[in-house]
């Protein structure tokens, strides 16, 4: 058993830009990261790991090669075995984009896509164990999977890394991986009875959200990132200094105040403060 995360639990995020010096600035400014180069001086990329207190929360990266000439937000989920992932995958009606290749000594991944196309990679962890700061002020909180079938979603999802809908309120809300909360509560005790206070009991197994697409919607189906903030509207105020965009003014949503926000090379992820009166 994993000291942070269990297969089939979201463990890592990046991005992708076409000009990684220029995203560092951005980033540093709204998050306060520090941030440094992991490749070599003669490598034709660069992977900047970002970190807050020493530990690790995302990194900034260029764009690989043959990958798409845009900006974007990546999620990596935590498997065992990277290779057998693909089976997986394959025989659930995924795609592969990116064959299993190993990171150095850091691990091994691969690059997938869902039915619909929503893509992600699996990691097999190595010398990196994902991130080790999480829900806290710059660090991501949540991974969102932006689909329109989500029947679809579920057998293949679940077909891949076990996971089951989790529902609150009458509705199927997130994803929730078995077994995870027994992680969580020997590493953090008490979370379960915390959670069944807040009128969430099981909430301990979740490791993502579900978000149905309108069929009218131009939205394509994808993984997005949430990143907690300590102010939505003041994150959103600075972004702009920054050169970014607010595509979604500060809102009210249950449980949190949140912000929709597109970096200045175009890579969308969400702010989100957890205000508890907001239940």
């Amino acid at each position: 058993m994993s000291d942070r995360y269990l297969p089939g639990v979201p463990c890592w995020v990046d991005t992708n830009q076409p000009d990684p010096e220029a995203a560092i600035k951005f980033y540093r400014g709204l998050f306060g990261w520090e941030l440094t180069n992991q490749m070599p001086s003669d490598a034709p990329g660069q992977y900047y790991m970002a970190r807050l207190g020493g530990g690790d929360v995302a990194a900034v990266s260029s764009i690989p090669e043959g990958a798409p000439e845009q900006a974007t937000w990546n999620t990596y989920i935590w498997v065992e075995d990277a290779d057998e992932s693909i089976k997986k995958a394959l025989q659930a009606g995924g795609t592969v984009i990116s064959e299993p290749f190993d990171v150095m000594d850091s691990g091994r991944m691969a690059v997938l896509a869902d039915p619909e196309g929503a893509v992600f990679s699996v990691w097999q962890p190595d010398r990196h164990r994902g991130a080790s700061v999480v829900n806290q002020h710059g660090a991501f909180v949540f991974n969102t999977l932006n689909v329109r079938d989500l029947e679809r979603a579920t057998d293949f999802y679940g077909a891949v890394f076990g996971w089951k809908p989790y529902g609150t309120k009458g509705s199927e809300e997130f994803w929730a991986q078995p077994g995870y909360g027994d992680l969580l509560e020997d590493l953090h005790p008490g979370t379960r009875a915390r959670n069944a206070e807040m009128g969430m009991p099981g909430f301990e197994d979740v490791v993502a959200t579900r978000n149905p697409i309108a069929a009218d919607s131009e939205i394509t189906p994808h993984w997005s990132v949430t990143f907690g903030v300590d102010d939505a509207d003041k994150i959103a105020e600075r972004a702009e200094q920054l050169g970014g965009e607010v595509v979604v003014p500060p809102y009210d949503a249950p449980w949190v105040r949140q912000t929709e926000i597109r970096d200045p090379q175009g890579a969308m992820f969400t702010a989100s403060k957890y205000v508890p009166q907001n239940q």
